[in-house]
């Protein structure tokens, strides 16, 4: 005898994190929230808020001055790249710009 039912697919995303020893799924994220292709992201953003620490493979760009102890942490390019152009501007420092796919560059006070 063959089941010829359909099966219901769970495919809610899950993320985990390591450090808090848990996995959690993001039917809230998607469903209470609506965030759809954000979830992720804001769970991620959210958990660093609430811990201090991001969750397991979630790769983070980040800007770090060359001659001072000011950088910034952020889960896109185009944030951490802002804040580095705008400290470089206003302080004349080199920033230096790293992501989590191990992409480095400098960005440079302009003249």
């Amino acid at each position: 005898m063959t089941d010829d039912a359909p099966h219901e697919i769970d495919d809610t995303p899950t993320i985990a994190c390591s450090r808090c020893d848990r996995e959690w799924d993001l039917a809230y994220e998607l469903d209470e929230m609506g965030l759809g292709n954000q979830a992720v992201e804001q769970f991620a953003l959210d958990h660093m808020r609430h811990t201090g620490h991001f969750p397991d493979d979630v790769a983070t760009w980040r800007a770090n001055c060359r001659q001072c102890p000011a950088s910034e942490e952020q889960l896109a390019e185009h944030g951490v790249r802002r804040w580095a152009e705008l400290h470089a501007r206003h302080t004349r420092h080199d920033v230096e710009i790293r992501g989590g796919d191990d992409k480095q560059s400098v960005v440079s006070p302009s003249e």
